[in-house]
């Protein structure tokens, strides 16, 4: 009982690190931090503190031949596209809304590895799929003042969605031969050379002139969502089992939501409220059909 409460509490933890990091990216976006700069300090970073935690904790990174490309192919979509476009996003629209359209992600996680065979999907998930997406356009054109002028950061939103959903599929396969900290690590430093890369010129521009509050927020995203909540939900999912983590993994957008509406200040109408609502029902539909396919994929999101 004691192991299985620890677990728990290592579940919150995480969801909630998760959850505040999505106003902590808006405001130091907001305060002078530009977006690929940002991406390249705070995955430097983390990469370096992550391996640092992997190779201590298994004396090796080594992984077969074959696997390499499936662990760069990771890379790219789990780090590279998908966070140059979580950081525009999050520039071009609200942290709450962004949060919220997020809560699609293990829908789009079951529709690709349907596409790619490793999934059966029935009706009941085709319908779940139906109101999440709904849920996403009440979001997205039920914003106060209208849609034009974030649908922007709201597409990118629905990217960083898909892009996790894809890297989910694509990690799933090396689980089964590595620890997921070898593979979390591995897939950190070769996804940060290709966000390095991509931001040169921002980070090279880049004013680092910021007031203390900022170099905090930028702390608490590399120690906290990058580093630490890798090492709590594995360990945690090792102790519960992937169903019931992932149940409260779910809940890391709407949080979010809530904790940007009351420190950002942001505003949210009626209709993204039911947009909200509706994602969550979507996923609850979809988990309830899915919870007997011996072939699940489940892993959590940022």
């Amino acid at each position: 009982m004691l192991r299985r409460r620890r677990a728990e509490l290592m579940l919150v933890t995480t969801v909630f690190l998760w959850a505040f990091n999505f106003t902590v990216t808006k405001y130091v976006l907001e305060h002078g931090f530009k977006p690929l700069a940002y991406s390249t300090v705070r995955y430097g970073a983390a990469t370096v503190i992550f391996t640092w935690f992997t190779y201590g904790a298994e004396r090796s990174f080594r992984v077969r031949r074959r696997d390499l490309l499936l662990i760069v192919v990771a890379a790219a979509l789990g780090i590279w596209l998908n966070q140059i476009s979580y950081v525009y996003a999050l520039t071009y629209s609200n942290a709450s809304t962004i949060a919220l359209i997020l809560g699609a992600t293990p829908i789009f996680t079951a529709i690709i590895a349907f596409a790619i065979g490793l999934e059966r999907l029935h009706g009941r998930f085709w319908l779940a799929a139906g109101v999440s997406f709904a849920g996403v356009a009440l979001i997205a054109f039920g914003k106060p003042g209208g849609v034009s002028g974030s649908l922007k950061g709201d597409l990118l939103g629905i990217a960083t969605a898909a892009t996790w959903a894809a890297y989910t599929v694509a990690i799933a396969p090396l689980m089964r031969s590595y620890s997921p900290y070898r593979i979390s690590a591995l897939v950190l430093a070769i996804g940060w050379v290709a966000v390095a890369a991509t931001g040169f010129t921002q980070t090279t521009d880049q004013s680092f002139d910021f007031s203390g509050l900022v170099w905090l927020c930028l702390v608490y995203a590399t120690l906290g969502p990058l580093v630490l909540t890798n090492i709590l939900w594995f360990k945690a999912v090792d102790r519960v089992g992937p169903s019931r983590a992932t149940l409260v993994a779910n809940l890391q957008p709407f949080i979010a939501a809530i904790i940007a509406l009351v420190l950002l200040s942001e505003t949210m109408s009626w209709l993204q409220v039911v947009g909200g609502v509706l994602i969550g029902g979507g996923i609850f539909l979809a988990r309830r059909r899915r919870s007997a396919d011996p072939k699940l994929i489940e892993q959590h999101a940022e």
